[in-house]
């Protein structure tokens, strides 16, 4: 029997979500077990990494039976912190938000809940999702799983340390500038951002950042991701737009080998910023990977200029924080002072952002995807670093000491805006984006992306290749990315995790 062969623990650590629920159904293991076995390595793990803003454990423990007919029907699994569940609070990784227990699940939370997942609770990330490593101003950290000297990234870095870890096999995450796919390149996971409306977010939002933000997980393999999206895929009320359905179920996609793919892939920062050397082997080696499975792969790029793109986000970004911001402030009664500095230095950049500038940032918005398409009409996939370099060290991209005084000086008398003007927006957006310029072009533009971890450095910390596809294209990422999976098999690598 399984249970002779291997303990609890073993089940977390050797399979993923769809393999524990075919055990479950099969009685080779119980639900009682495999939860308990999650919630005993959350214990022993979380205090090392930090990753649980609120837990609910003993519900878990003790939840009613329930049939094992779904395909996630038992196994454990946590929301970030920026979704609600009925139960918890939910405070965006920020103290200024006094989230209220959450007493009815919203639609999104409960497609997920309808699959039969166990809740265990609520993972952590950065303020309002701001920052691409999960930080905070009292000098705390999410760290990373294979070396926590290291940032699990972000936003979804709470979600991406606890499957990296071994807590649960799979956890939900949404991304809007590459916060799937960020922290999936930093702890060794798959993730994919799908296209826009894939997934929905009612009822509370129509969709996020104008459909630049989309719901998905984090997990190891490539079929629990696959399960996931055939689970929760699809609009519902409120979806501004029906995508077109995919013709099968991923599932069945990904038994499926690819046909031959023509490839375009390119190393270089859109920002003219530095890429590590990690990141270009990455590419190189995900390139000759690529061309030994038969596809062909040419050095090339989309006719799109990344400094425009790039600038062309952050003020959408910053617009509509300012935005959130003030909602906030209405409904708690915080002030500046219970945020960070950086969240109110951006809420501060974009307040200034005139309806004129919107519009016209937008219509740009619609140009990127023009150009993206037309370069989609020569290739099947476009393969970049996911990030620029392996995970950074804790604190290495945090606002530099000397900065603060100035920045908190020019908020006090209203003037932090002038340093998002002319020229020194450019260095504004080096800044925050030149550890993750590669992803954000996929949610401007709307297209689905993925990041598969084929690639550790010499230290044991990993790095993802990222594939874009074009839009509605998710089942030709997850054939391809299950044959990559069978070819150069990353899982085995999970029995080395530092922790």
């Amino acid at each position: 029997l399984f249970r002779s062969a291997f303990t609890n623990d073993d089940v977390l650590s050797d399979f993923d979500a769809v393999k524990i629920s075919e055990l479950l159904r099969n009685k080779e293991i119980s639900v009682s077990e495999v939860v308990q076995a999650s919630v005993d390595r959350a214990k022993k793990v979380n205090p090392q990494l930090n990753a649980i803003v609120s837990e609910c454990f003993e519900n878990a423990l003790i939840q009613p039976k329930f049939s094992i007919n779904r395909t996630f029907s038992g196994i454990p699994f946590f929301f970030k912190d920026n979704t609600d569940y009925q139960g918890l609070t939910t405070s965006h990784g920020s103290k200024a938000v006094n989230g209220k227990t959450v007493l009815i699940n919203p639609k999104i939370s409960q497609q997920f809940l309808d699959q039969g997942f166990v809740v265990l609770g609520k993972t952590t990330m950065p303020e309002f999702g701001l920052n691409a490593t999960t930080e905070f101003k009292d000098g705390s950290a999410t760290f990373n799983p294979w070396h926590t000297d290291y940032s699990c990234g972000a936003s979804s870095g709470g979600s991406a340390a606890i499957v990296a870890s071994g807590v649960v096999p799979i956890a939900h995450a949404n991304d809007g500038g590459g916060s799937i796919r960020i922290p999936a390149s930093y702890c060794g996971l798959f993730g994919l951002k799908p296209s826009r409306g894939r997934t929905p977010w009612g009822p509370q939002y129509s969709e996020a950042m104008h459909g630049a933000a989309m719901q998905h997980v984090l997990c190891k393999t490539v079929r629990d991701s696959a399960a996931m999206l055939d689970a929760v895929q699809g609009p519902e009320q409120t979806s501004l737009f029906k995508i077109e359905a995919p013709t099968q179920k991923y599932l069945d996609v990904i038994q499926q080998i690819p046909k031959k793919l023509r490839v375009a892939f390119n190393t270089a920062s859109p920002i003219g910023t530095k890429v590590s050397k990690d990141a270009i082997q990455a590419v190189h080696q995900t390139a000759k990977l690529l061309e030994s499975l038969g596809h062909i792969v040419v050095e090339d790029h989309p006719q799109i200029d990344g400094m425009a793109l790039a600038k062309d986000f952050v003020t959408t970004w910053f617009s509509q924080f300012s935005y959130m911001q003030a909602q906030i402030k209405q409904m708690s009664g915080a002030t500046d002072h219970d945020f960070e500095l950086d969240s109110v230095a951006l809420a501060a950049f974009g307040a200034k952002t005139t309806a004129t500038e919107y519009i016209h940032t937008l219509n740009n918005w619609g140009h990127y995807s023009t150009q993206i398409n037309l370069f989609f009409e020569q290739y099947d996939l476009y393969l970049t670093p996911t990030t620029a370099s392996v995970a950074p060290k804790n604190g290495e991209v945090a606002t530099p000491a000397w900065q603060k005084p100035i920045l908190k000086g020019l908020l006090k008398v209203g003037k932090a805006h002038y340093l998002a003007q002319g020229k020194l927006v450019e260095q504004m957006v080096r800044d925050n984006l030149s550890w993750v310029p590669f992803t954000q072009l996929a949610n401007v533009t709307g297209l689905p992306a993925m990041s598969v971890p084929l690639y550790w450095n010499k230290n044991g910390l990993p790095l993802g290749s990222q594939f874009i596809a074009p839009f509605g294209s998710e089942d030709r990422l997850l054939q391809l990315a299950a044959q990559l999976e069978q070819a150069q098999p990353w899982m085995p690598e999970y029995q080395k995790i530092k922790i």
